[in-house]
């Protein structure tokens, strides 16, 4: 069966959505999840976020702040 097309497919983005794919991006989120939180597929996340130049790539640290507070 053929996977469901996202919401936003073939939308242009907005000022909001690449502020959001910032956040998320800067926040250590996989892709996956932007993806989904965005309404886009994964090779459109990919995409813009390199026109803007946002790396994608996971920081040393935890994701979601995961670490155990004293």
């Amino acid at each position: 069966m053929a996977r469901k097309t996202p919401g936003k497919n073939r939308q242009p983005w907005t000022k909001g959505d690449e502020k959001q794919l910032k956040k998320l991006a800067n926040g250590n989120t996989p892709t996956g999840l932007i993806a989904h939180k965005l309404e886009r597929s994964e090779d459109a996340i990919r995409g813009k976020a390199g026109e803007i130049n946002q790396s994608l790539k996971p920081t040393n640290k935890s994701p979601y702040n995961r670490r155990k507070k004293k």
